[in-house]
Parts: structure tokens; C-alpha cells; sequence
């Protein structure tokens, strides 16, 4: 079977996924935090399956759960190397009603035209971007030789699908680094990413590392300034705070808030201070894939 699920997402909603390497892992990445078996980066999908069977088997899924939001191409390894993925697209695309098309992507090949005008027919493109520097990005996710971060962040400058997510996994002792953190802020805001979700191992790894704790994770995510993080972890902190409605408008300001950061860290009383902001029009809320984030509403707003 080449379909599975579906799998209630976190991050994306109730997700119908489409394995396109589903008897090996075929990646030009060996990331060591993948949840897949160690193995040598490859540039190929052997024996890949005909967009004819794949879209027979998502079709059939479609009609027994017609509540799908999310239709996701994913692999055992890298989607953007199934040879025949324009014209899964196209078809895809053709049958998916009110669903949203999601690819979850390394971007290791996003510098290729032909790639990227596909990756552009996606509703929601995901993109892998782990370390800014090149001594970080071969330590932990160990490419296939030849590709270069440098380059793929000038052409994650120029990709435009209807929604662009950055994901950023952070593994402990490699890319947990402030200067590390400092480094893909900046890039971040020349890539411009409608969403950045940033997250640790939550499960076993390929290799002998491990997670950046939840605390710590926080912390980090504040070293993104003015950039529409959301973290994904699995325990978050139990700490709340007690936010004014100026620290909340500072805040907002400088960064969106996820649900999950309301969630997670304001008080009852932070939330209804939040809740009068709203109502009043000097904030909004809006959604990015499937996450919601509050926004402070800068025409309304007098600082």
C-alpha cells in the first residue's frame, strides 16, 4: 500500500498520507535524528509506484474517509526524488475537493526548476532547515555529497507556493547553539516563511543523540524575533505567566503567538486580557496551515 492513516496531525489537521518509497528508505539525507534506520544517502526511489496506483489507492481512502483535511506526500526518506511527482501532482490536485495538498520536504532539491515549479502547485510546502552554517548542517543531516546549504537557502529565498513552512529540529549539543539560533534568524526573515515550527526528538533516533528539553526549547524559540514560530513538543512547560496588556502588545509585536504558546504559557488572566484585545481590533488571529496565531493589528494599534 502506498497510502496511510489518517493520522491526526498536529501541525496540519487530520492528514491522509502518501508514501511514495514504502518498501525502503530513499534519502539523500541520513539525518541523525531520523526516526528511520541509519543508512547511505541515495539520490533515487527504486521501484517507484505509477501515479496510477497511487492515486487508484488515494481515491479509495478519499471515499472511506471523506473528513480528510490534508492529503500528504511524504516517503521513507525524500518525495522530492519520485521521478514521476509533477504528474502526481497535477492528478492529485484534479481529485482532492476541499482538501489541502501538503509535501513534506528536506529541500534538497529545491534549486531544480522543474522541482520547484511543482513544489509551487503545492498548497502547503514544508521544508527541512535545521542548521545555517555548513559545519552544522553536514553534523546532522549527513547529505549526499555535492549539496550545499548555502545554495539551498538562496533558493528557499525564491520559492513561492501558497504556503511556505520551515521546519527546524533542534538536536542537543549540535544546532542548539545560540549563535547557531541567531544565524537561521536572520535567513528566516529573508526567506519569509508563512510559518517556522520549531521542534526536538520525540522519537528513537538513528543515531546516539538527543532531544533539546522542552525548557530549553522555549527559550530558544525566543532568540526568533518578530517571526511566526510555533513549538512542537509533546511536554511543554507548566510555568504560566502573568502577562499586562502592554507586555502582551510588546510581545505580540515582536512575535506572533501561536495557540499553543496561549496555551501553553499565559494565565487565565493573561488569556482574558487577550480575549478584551481581540474584541477591541487591536489584535487579530489568523491561520497558517492549520495553526492558529494572534497578531498584533498594526493600523489599529498606536504604541
Amino acid at each position: 500500500m502506498f497510502t496511510f492513516g489518517p493520522v491526526n496531525s498536529r501541525r496540519f489537521g487530520l492528514s491522509l498520507g502518501i508514501d511514495l518509497s514504502p518498501k525502503e528508505k530513499s534519502c539523500n539525507f541520513d539525518c541523525v535524528y531520523c526516526e528511520l534506520e541509519a543508512a547511505k544517502p541515495v539520490d533515487i526511489i527504486k521501484n517507484p509506484p505509477s501515479v496510477k496506483e497511487v492515486i487508484k489507492e488515494v481515491k479509495e481512502k478519499l471515499e472511506k474517509f471523506p473528513k480528510v483535511e490534508v492529503i500528504t506526500i511524504t516517503s521513507n526518506g525524500e518525495p522530492t526524488l519520485y521521478p514521476y511527482l509533477d504528474d502526481l501532482v497535477d492528478e492529485l490536485n484534479k481529485i482532492k475537493q476541499n482538501k489541502k495538498l501538503l509535501i513534506l520536504s528536506n529541500a534538497s532539491t529545491i534549486c531544480d526548476d522543474k522541482i520547484k515549479a511543482t513544489l509551487e502547485k503545492i498548497d502547503i510546502v514544508k521544508l527541512s532547515l535545521d542548521c545555517a552554517t555548513p559545519k552544522c548542517f553536514k553534523k546532522i543531516d549527513r547529505p549526499l555529497k555535492g549539496i550545499d546549504i548555502s545554495h539551498l537557502i538562496e533558493c528557499m529565498k525564491n520559492i513561492n507556493p501558497p504556503t511556505l513552512v520551515i521546519e527546524i529540529l533542534l538536536v542537543k549539543g549540535i544546532n542548539d547553539k545560540t549563535e547557531e539560533i541567531e544565524k537561521l534568524n536572520k535567513i528566516l526573515h529573508d526567506i519569509k516563511p508563512d510559518r517556522i515550527d520549531l521542534g526536538t526528538i520525540d522519537r528513537p533516533p538513528a543515531y546516539k543523540v538527543q532531544k533539546v528539553e522542552e525548557e530549553k526549547l522555549v527559550e530558544l524559540s525566543k532568540l526568533f524575533t518578530n517571526l511566526p514560530i510555533t513549538i512542537i513538543i509533546k511536554n511543554p512547560p507548566k510555568t504560566k505567566e502573568n502577562f499586562s496588556q502592554e507586555e502582551i502588545l510588546n510581545l505580540l509585536s515582536h512575535r506572533p503567538q501561536s495557540q499553543f504558546d496561549i496555551d501553553t504559557l499565559f494565565s487565565n488572566k493573561s488569556k482574558n486580557i487577550l480575549s478584551e484585545l481581540l474584541k477591541r481590533g487591536e489584535i487579530f488571529k489568523s491561520d497558517v496551515a492549520g495553526i492558529k496565531f494572534y497578531e498584533i493589528n498594526k493600523s489599529s494599534h498606536i504604541s
